[in-house]
């Protein structure tokens, strides 16, 4: 919670949980609806952000993200500002849409990295040479919609490649869930998302390969990792910078 402070410099507490940008972002938006950070206020520099809350400059970027995603804040030149005229926004609950989110990467977590590490295992020659061909057909600069389709084409591939029938058809029946999901779409869909979503699609772009290059050599540790990563940073993606 910010500091209450003589005079018009506001100073804030550090947080307790340092990758966890929801709590800077809460923070200053406390701040703002308090009056202490008042409309047309210029924000703090970005240092001494993340000096007062005691996190790296990604939380503080992303804290400062999803504010400007709401219009809480506005950026002019290379500062930010707060709003003059500020939108009644909360960010409590976010009405159920990021628990069913977070429940199916749990889901995907129990079923791919075990689907990677049994791929690295099992994969016959074509399938290793197919899951690297999918890998590379992903670019930074693609659409959602085509990298959503390419993602779940590399998803199914490794499933296959798992030598496990049953674990496939498991798994293809949370591959429906998750593209069926409007929870997924809303966010991702959502205009205020756009520079989030193509982080997620970069960094998936790196974590696809680096999936497929443990499936080619056959080390199964190292792709469960990597999958066990990807998953792990779309989830934090999603729920922490996605509104």
């Amino acid at each position: 919670m910010p500091l209450r402070v003589p005079g018009d410099r506001v100073r804030f507490a550090k947080v307790a949980r340092r990758t966890i940008s929801e709590e800077v972002r809460d923070a200053l938006l406390a701040s703002v609806r308090e009056g202490e950070l008042r409309p047309g206020a210029q924000l703090p520099p970005e240092r001494t952000l993340c000096e007062q809350f005691g996190v790296a400059r990604t939380s503080v970027r992303e804290a400062i993200q999803g504010l400007v995603s709401i219009g809480c804040l506005v950026k002019r030149g290379n500062r930010f500002y707060v709003a003059e005229r500020l939108p009644g926004v909360s960010f409590d609950a976010d009405d159920g849409r990021k628990l069913r989110v977070s429940e199916l990467f749990e889901v995907r977590q129990v079923t791919e990295v075990a689907i990677a590490r049994l791929a690295a295992i099992r994969a016959a020659p074509d399938e290793r040479a197919e899951i690297g061909e999918l890998a590379a057909g992903f670019d930074p600069q693609m659409t959602l919609e085509a990298f959503r389709r390419q993602d779940r084409r590399f998803h199914a591939a490794l499933a296959r490649a798992c030598g496990n029938t049953t674990l496939r058809e498991l798994y293809a029946k949370v591959l429906d869930a998750v593209f069926a999901s409007g929870d997924f779409a809303s966010l991702l869909d959502a205009e205020g998302n756009a520079e989030a979503v193509r982080q997620v699609i970069a960094e998936s772009c790196r974590s696809h390969r680096g999936i497929a290059e443990a499936v080619a050599a056959g080390i199964p540790d190292a792709a469960a990792r990597a999958a066990a990563d990807h998953l792990g940073e779309v989830e934090r993606q999603m729920t922490a910078r996605m509104f």
